[in-house]
């Protein structure tokens, strides 16, 4: 069959193409911004966010079906005026200087972002990665799930209204209004895309790997948590049942299973149960079993849901449960409730001694979970150690709840909604992600030998050096044909870009 003398374009995927070209000229805008301005743009698009925090949360639970009004509204809040208080004293802007090892290091943004949104966190993932964008003078386009679409789109919107009135260039913050997969996997490979985020499914990662441009992916969670005998038990409980209970356990560094010694561990599920914990029998727990995973895999429609509408979905009841624990004897992968779940049911087995839970752990962790998080509940130095060296996990939080301990809200890692997992996890990138990570550094480095001086960079700025004469005014000659013929191309630019996005 032959081709088409003319084809009909893809109004979608040429719009999308523009929006490349647009953020190209934005960024390279941004670019030449000082850190002043770079830091009111930054502050005015966080408090116009933390204004509407309420509000997207409860249209991201309305929209998706997913996770807790009162907890999507804190991630909205941390990633926005949080964020941008986090790294008010930092700057991305100015030039480093070494004098001791006689290196001068000269900011480079990434320039265009495309970024990925899961549906699970969706608003707050785009005001964090936008605001990391801004921090960096990047632009930053935006690739909504279709699931949260609608929320994520409108946030968009709103924080691009903010830039602009902050004085930030046109077309620095975008979204894709209609994601879909072919239209996503053409722009990844688009060579004016410099650098993609992908937080979502390990589909959407291998995806953008695959891109042909600079990648970022982050792999699944399927964090293990131990209690050992030093632990403050009543603490422990309280702590791990927040975590597991905050946004109906959404967040991939959530608890996926409990590793408690013997010894402590009838102490730890009644301090539990205290906390908002049903502790499920055997039968509630193989029901529990039967409806989360099927022959295909994890039952999706359950992720994000309330305690005790999971319970009677199962066949049972649970009211005013916060989570759902259940007690398995093994802990390797095929049991399936000691897998990654998106929803507060939280396995819960018994180990002997520090050996024994390392064993436990790391069989869990075989398929599913390598290189992402940990956590342990201890006092003990060496178990603290021995556990973290022995796990192929990159972070492991200490006396903290999983979900926001190893996300880096309640500890000093750096706070993000993007967990590397590095080359356990197929990752190129092994930390939280941070604005560091949107940059890179061009290096003066002079001769290290002590005869060479270093040279007096303290006071240049990049951004005002002296500008090159310009040729002289008399030497530009204008000629009447090449102007006219400028105008008539400009003319049918436009009237092609009006047809275009008027279809």
């Amino acid at each position: 069959m032959t081709e088409p003398l003319l084809k009909i374009p893809d109004a979608a995927l040429e719009q999308a193409r523009m929006m490349l070209d647009r953020a190209r000229w934005g960024a390279a805008r941004f670019q030449k911004l000082d850190r002043a301005t770079t830091q009111r743009i930054v502050n005015a698009v966080a408090a116009a966010a933390h204004a509407k925090a309420q509000h997207y949360a409860e249209w991201a639970v309305r929209e998706t079906g997913m996770g807790v009004v009162a907890h999507k509204r804190m991630k909205n809040e941390a990633c926005s005026k949080g964020l941008a208080e986090t790294y008010s004293g930092a700057d991305f802007v100015a030039p480093r200087i070494d004098e001791a090892r006689k290196i001068v290091e000269l900011p480079r943004p990434a320039g265009v972002i495309f970024a990925l949104i899961p549906v699970t966190n969706p608003v707050a993932t785009v005001y964090f990665k936008t605001l990391l964008a801004l921090m960096t003078r990047n632009a930053i386009i935006l690739s909504p799930h279709p699931g949260a679409k609608a929320c994520c789109a409108d946030a968009a919107r709103m924080l691009a209204e903010a830039a602009k009135a902050a004085g930030a260039p046109d077309g620095i913050i975008q979204v894709l209004e209609e994601p879909n997969i072919p239209l996503i996997e053409k722009l990844i490979a688009d060579e004016r895309i410099d650098l993609i985020i992908a937080t979502g499914g390990p589909a959407v990662v291998k995806a953008a790997y695959r891109s042909g441009n600079p990648a970022y992916g982050v792999g699944p969670g399927n964090a293990p948590v131990l209690v050992d005998d030093t632990a403050d038990i009543r603490l422990a409980a309280k702590r791990i049942a927040a975590s597991k209970a905050f946004d109906n356990s959404i967040l991939c560094t959530n608890e996926s299973a409990v590793l408690a010694f013997s010894t402590i561990a009838d102490s730890l599920l009644a301090a539990m149960k205290s906390e908002g914990a049903h502790i499920c029998s055997a039968e509630e727990t193989q029901k529990l079993r039967q409806l989360l995973f099927t022959d295909h895999g994890f039952n999706v429609s359950m992720i994000g849901r309330d305690a005790s509408v999971i319970a009677k979905e199962a066949g049972f009841a649970a009211l005013n449960a916060k989570i759902l624990v259940t007690p398995v004897d093994l802990v390797q992968p095929e049991e399936k409730l000691v897998r990654e779940k998106l929803c507060p049911v939280l396995a819960f087995a018994r180990v002997g001694n520090i050996s024994e839970a390392i064993v436990a752990a790391r069989s869990m962790m075989r398929n599913s979970g390598r290189g992402h998080s940990a956590a342990i509940h201890s006092r003990n130095e060496a178990n603290i150690m021995a556990f973290a060296d022995a796990l192929p996990a990159l972070r492991v939080a200490v006396n903290a709840g999983c979900s926001l301990g190893a996300s880096g809200y309640e500890t000093n890692l750096g706070p993000s909604m993007t967990i590397g997992t590095g080359f356990a996890g197929g990752s190129s990138l092994s930390d939280n992600l941070t604005p560091q990570h949107l940059m890179q550094y061009s290096r003066i480095a002079y001769n290290k030998d002590a005869s060479e001086a270093f040279g007096r960079f303290a006071g240049l700025d990049p951004l005002n050096l002296p500008k090159p004469a310009r040729p002289a005014a008399s030497l530009v000659v204008s000629n009447p044909e090449s102007d006219e013929l400028r105008r008539e191309l400009r003319k049918i630019i436009l009237e092609e870009l009006n047809a275009v996005l008027a279809a």
